[in-house]
């Protein structure tokens, strides 16, 4: 690992997708069949990133996937090169086996004038460095593709008749055979990255504005509440109500379509003062694992609606907020087994409090491949016990003041314990 005064790999943390037992068998066997696949290999449409797949044995069966941002200043690829590799082989030995090789995907769209070609050439010492990290853990890297204004390049193959130095067409999405393989085995790619971070990422202009306003005022009323021990568990309690009041709201007016006009929406179903009174109450550890419960079920859609919502008013001072509905929003996901969204959420959460520990250790079970079976059966078990005084939770840790003037929520954590 690196120290203080080297570059350091990206601040999203690599996202690595084991391969299950069950994963459908689908052939792949030129480096166009490579660039088609890798949409429904993650899930999504990488954007800005790094992807590594693991291949094993003399099938070449593909294994664990790795995903990160392409770091922007070049000087960070040789030391990112190294921790991906390490990261990715090491993984997939810890998963059952050292990998035969290994196939890299460098994605990244031009910029101003730029053309795919010049990105494909800017990256090159970049793949280069990729090869030789994984060459110096005795994996050969099998091929190397730049995916670049809707067009493919070979970083590895020489042959001008499949890779030609104009770059090569990608497919239209869902055209090819790939696409209608993946359809029937049931593979799904859920947008582009850069489509579901941006379903999870701040509010802006005037209305982000009026939301930091909300959370400054409601942020002086919660507190003192908070601080004091004979008015936090009526806190929490209030909290875990007005959640269940907003996840009632959202059942009975569900958006007309998805995308951009449902989070429009969602958005418009929850007033600032009733946004700020959730993402305070949520830094309590406690109701946060409340929270948690809905999970499955009929309370999974609005519960998934709400920490969106709630991950898009955590506004300037108040980012690390985002940290508590950012993971509940990764949590339900995966629980209902969108891995792919889920991934992304806990990455973003990690990104908003690198310490935040239930994202942690949710973006780890994910990349793992632990059934989360066991988790939903826990929290399951919980919500029994409690059931019978429900209605009133015993409150937790943090006092989520801003920072700068109710202290800092790392000053919290020292006083009332870790918060997560």
């Amino acid at each position: 690992m690196t120290n203080n005064n080297e570059p350091r790999i990206p601040s999203d943390r690599p996202s690595i997708s084991p391969a299950g037992t069950t994963d459908p068998q689908i052939t792949l066997r030129s480096p166009a069949e490579l660039a088609d696949a890798l949409p429904y290999m993650l899930g999504f449409h990488p954007t800005d990133s790094l992807v590594m797949v693991a291949v094993h044995g003399e099938g070449g069966r593909f294994g664990g996937r790795l995903r990160v941002g392409i770091p922007a200043t070049p000087a960070e690829w040789e030391d990112t090169a190294r921790q991906v590799a390490d990261c990715l082989i090491r993984g997939s030995e810890r998963r059952g086996g050292k990998p035969d090789g290994i196939v890299v995907f460098l994605c990244q769209e031009p910029r101003g004038e730029e053309s795919g070609q010049r990105v494909m050439t800017r990256l090159r010492p970049l793949a280069q460095r990729i090869r030789l990290a994984c060459g110096a853990l005795d994996v050969p890297v099998l091929e190397a593709l730049c995916l670049s204004a809707g067009r493919f390049w070979s970083y590895v193959c020489p042959d001008e008749r499949c890779c030609p130095a104009e770059g090569s067409p990608l497919a239209a999405v869902g055209t090819s055979v790939m696409a209608a393989a993946a359809t029937f085995a049931g593979l799904q790619v859920r947008g582009s990255l850069k489509d579901i971070e941006g379903r999870l990422a701040p509010l802006r202009g005037e209305v982000a504005v009026d939301m930091e306003r909300a959370l400054d005022r409601v942020a002086a009323a919660l507190v003192p509440k908070i601080l004091d021990g004979a008015t936090r568990e009526e806190v929490g309690a209030e909290t875990l109500t007005l959640a269940r009041t907003l996840m009632t709201r959202m059942t009975l007016a569900p958006p007309a379509e998805g995308g951009p006009h449902a989070d429009d929406w969602d958005d418009a179903l929850l007033g600032h003062d009733e946004a700020a009174s959730l993402i305070l109450g949520l830094q309590d550890r406690e109701i946060r694992d409340i929270a948690a419960e809905w999970m499955e079920d009929e309370e999974a859609a609005p519960a998934l609606r709400l920490w969106r919502a709630l991950a898009r008013r955590c506004i300037g001072a108040y980012g690390e907020h985002a940290a508590a509905p950012l993971t509940l929003a990764g949590w339900v996901s995966w629980s209902t087994g969108d891995e792919p969204t889920a991934r992304i959420a806990l990455g973003l959460a990690l990104r908003a409090d690198a310490e935040y520990r239930f994202a942690q250790l949710l973006h780890h079970a994910c990349n793992e491949g632990v059934d989360p079976e066991g988790l939903r059966e826990c929290l399951r078990e919980e919500r029994r016990r409690r059931e019978p005084r429900r209605g009133r939770p015993k409150a937790g840790t943090r006092p989520p003041g801003r920072p700068g003037r109710t202290g800092t929520r790392r000053e919290s954590r020292r006083t009332t314990g870790s918060g997560q």
